[in-house]
């Protein structure tokens, strides 16, 4: 016999039982569920029996349980005396685990057969468990009516709340409902439960487990009604945890009455954008202080959702990354000592292999500094940024940073990177985001888990420092607010937000990524399918929802300076490098560990005539000169420049007997090709009446009134003033463009025409 007790084999439902997924917030609060594979309504089983159910449920079942092995003589005894007297089956004289038994079986016939087979399980199941052991399983196998099993799925699915949290009145009608799972259902004699329920809440009374005010307030309470519908309040989310967890229990970090608030936020904004061909939005809200993720909405979906993928977890897809990466490579190149925040950027027409990028309003401001660039999310500076930190390099950062995302090589993204070239997922990024933000706050550097398994930050030394995450920050915070009053409404608050939109080539995508002091939120608009919508922008159509959130959120105090990561460098006020004693100078916080030392290239010391004319001492005595210190850019950038800085002053003319030593003397000619480039390859179309067309060059010189003369392969073209463009036809293969201005400075320009 104990051999049989020992070796016979449980009914495999003990092992290969199908729970349905639960996941909780971060106070135990359900978020959503989802069903078993056998369409039961099964959670998890908890770890113990609370008290009051465990009372309850001994109470009205099985008052010796811990007395008998399994089996109850008494029991039996006392149910064919009652069957006797009642001339049928009235009482079967089960024990609790004789009817786990029986419900591990699934509940076959109640013949005497059936019977002993039931009785010889549940000496097997008593020598294989503990009480408490059996006492759980039975309450997760317990029926609860229709297709509610088990204590878990009837405390969530009657009352929305945890086992252990049940009232006295809850516990005693969870421990009578599995005796008449039916009577639950409204209009099937809920009275006979009602009365069921008071009856074992007075008999608990009586044993001395309730006061008497307990009592009163117990039976008071009602019965529930039908099933509560559960939560829903992340169902992407459930879906994408659910592929890589094994667990159906799912504990997040997510605040259940943010993450209401914030998918209704998200409906809303939803709603009005699917007019404009607008029809997902994803939300993701991290406390950085915590490092948690407290709000995640993985997809709002208005219009069909087949079409426009409404089952998609878009806050964990790859999508176009469009301009939100600038200030991490803005951030990287402070702490590498490449640049400061002051520091010129050229912003004018560039081309490298045949990739043009252009600002959002195609306009050139011929140098502006980083901070303004990345603040007014300027394509061009952005991109030549990149390549003077290497393409590469940014490449492997990113990846270092937490995204799981670039999986070609540096150069199969290409410059193109720093512009929406690469995909990223929104977790991810407004994780990134969020380091940054606790970086700057001075936080330990630990890292930011997003929900779906991704750790930006996890290797030791590569996240941005604290310097250089506050400087990024502090440009962010220059951002204007998107929109009219007449666009949108009126954003009232306000609290400090440093925050960063990106739109992808194509309109497809809109991002909008920011922090205040407590709180990183990342949002997502677009179209699942790709489509694009022509009125799709990240200030425009991510920003508005990004801003609201951040209403809904509160005010945060905005971090002070990492003083002890900070350190100040004396700088020239007009172009941000260092000074070398000819500028005036202000003072610029770097980062600490930094290494910027790149003195100023664009101030020189010029001499000047009684008239105001360049000199030097082969044509002027040198006591007769006046010595000025002259701001001077190169001749493409100062063009450009000086359409945006009226007071830029160029530098002034060589006198006439002074030009033939200046030409020997000065090394870079004052005038320079805007377009096209040196090595350039361009193409010359051919007209409709078949002939070559024309390619317009466009150079600059330093002198507004300079007059330059063209030669294409030493034949001459003609002659520019003021502006200096000048229509090209040349046959395919290499030429070489001389430019020669009308103090004799020579410039030689070398590019290729394609052929068809």
């Amino acid at each position: 016999m104990l051999a049989a007790l020992q070796w016979w084999p449980l009914p495999e439902r003990l092992d290969n039982t199908p729970y349905a997924t639960l996941m909780l917030d971060r106070h135990g609060r359900l978020l959503d569920a989802r069903i078993a594979e056998d369409q039961q309504w099964r959670f998890v089983p908890v770890a113990q029996l609370p008290d009051k159910y465990e009372q309850a449920l001994l109470l009205f079942e099985d008052k010796r349980f811990y007395r008998h092995p399994g089996i109850d003589p008494l029991a039996i005894a006392r149910a064919m005396r009652l069957n006797l007297e009642a001339g049928r089956v009235v009482s079967g004289g089960s024990t609790l685990t004789m009817q786990l038994a029986r419900l591990l079986r699934d509940d076959p016939p109640r013949t005497l057969t059936e019977k002993a087979r039931e009785a010889l399980l549940a000496l097997q199941l008593e020598w294989h468990f503990s009480k408490p052991e059996i006492l759980v399983h039975y309450a997760s196998w317990a029926p609860f009516g229709g297709n509610i099993v088990g204590l878990r799925a009837a405390s969530w699915r009657y009352f929305g709340r945890e086992p252990g949290a049940l009232s006295w009145a809850e516990a005693a009608l969870l421990a009578v409902l599995p005796n008449s799972p039916s009577l639950i259902h409204p209009g099937r004699n809920r009275e006979r439960l009602l009365a069921k329920r008071n009856a074992l809440l007075q008999h608990l009374h009586r044993q001395g487990s309730m006061a008497d005010a307990d009592l009163r307030l117990a039976l008071m309470e009602p019965l529930p009604a039908a099933p509560r519908p559960l939560p829903g309040l992340a169902p992407h989310l459930l879906n994408t945890l659910s592929k890589t967890s094994t667990g159906r229990l799912l504990t997040t970090t997510l605040d259940a009455d943010l993450q209401r608030r914030v998918r209704e936020l998200a409906r809303q904004h939803g709603r009005r954008l699917a007019r404009d061909g607008v029809h997902n939005v994803a939300v993701v809200v991290i406390d950085h202080q915590q490092r948690q993720t407290r709000a995640y909405v993985g997809n709002v979906s208005h219009g069909d959702p087949a079409e426009y993928g409404a089952a998609v977890d878009i806050a964990s897809a790859p999508r176009s990354t469009g301009s939100v990466l600038k200030p991490l490579l803005y951030g990287l190149m402070l702490d590498d000592g490449r640049l400061l925040p002051g520091t010129l950027v050229p912003d004018l027409p560039t081309n490298y292999g045949g990739f043009s990028p252009e600002n959002f309003d195609h306009g050139y401001r011929g140098a502006v500094p980083a901070h303004q660039a990345l603040s007014q999310s300027l394509n061009i500076p952005a991109v030549r940024m990149l390549k003077d930190y290497g393409l590469g390099r940014f490449h492997s950062e990113l990846q270092r940073l937490g995204m799981t995302t670039l999986f070609r090589s540096a150069e199969d993204y290409g410059l193109t990177l720093i512009l929406g070239g690469a995909e990223g997922r929104l977790d991810e990024l407004t994780a990134i985001y969020a380091q940054m933000m606790a970086s700057a706050n001075g936080l330990a550097p630990e890292s930011v888990r997003t929900l779906t398994g991704a750790q930006p930050g996890a290797v030791p030394g590569v996240a941005i420092s604290p310097g250089a995450a506050w400087l990024t920050l502090q440009a962010l915070r220059e951002v204007a607010r998107p929109g009219t009053a007449q666009q949108w409404r009126l954003f009232t608050s306000s609290q400090p937000i440093a925050w960063k939109t990106g739109t992808s080539y194509g309109l497809r995508d809109a991002w909008a990524i920011g922090s205040n002091g407590q709180y990183t939120v990342g949002v997502w608009a677009g179209n699942g399918n790709g489509e694009p919508a022509p009125s799709l922008g990240g200030a425009v159509t991510a920003a508005p929802l990004m801003l609201d959130v951040f209403s809904l959120l509160g005010t945060a105090p905005w971090p002070q300076p990492p003083l002890g990561e900070l350190k100040t460098v004396q700088v020239c006020a007009d172009d941000g490098y260092l000074a070398g004693g000819r500028c005036e100078t202000v003072d610029q916080w770097a980062p600490r560990q930094s290494h910027f030392q790149t003195v100023t290239p664009h101030h020189i010391r010029v001499h000047l005539d009684a008239n105001g004319q360049r000199v030097h001492s082969q044509c002027e005595s040198v006591s007769q000169m006046q010595h000025r210190d002259w701001f001077v850019l190169p001749p493409a950038q100062a063009w450009f420049y000086r359409r945006h800085h009226p007071g830029y002053r160029p530098l002034p003319a060589w006198r006439a007997d002074c030009v033939a030593g200046a030409r020997a003397m000065q090394s870079e000619p004052p005038m320079a090709l805007v377009y096209p480039h040196a090595g350039t390859a361009i193409y010359i179309p051919v007209e409709l009446n078949g002939r070559l067309g024309r390619a317009v060059f466009r150079a600059v010189h330093q002198r507004s009134q300079a007059e330059l003369f063209w030669h294409l392969d030493d034949r001459f073209l003609g002659k520019t003033r003021h502006f200096h463009e000048q229509a090209i036809i040349a046959e395919p293969g290499w030429h070489t463009l001389t430019l020669v201005d009308d103090q004799g400075f020579r410039l030689r320009h070398r590019f290729k025409v394609l052929g068809k």
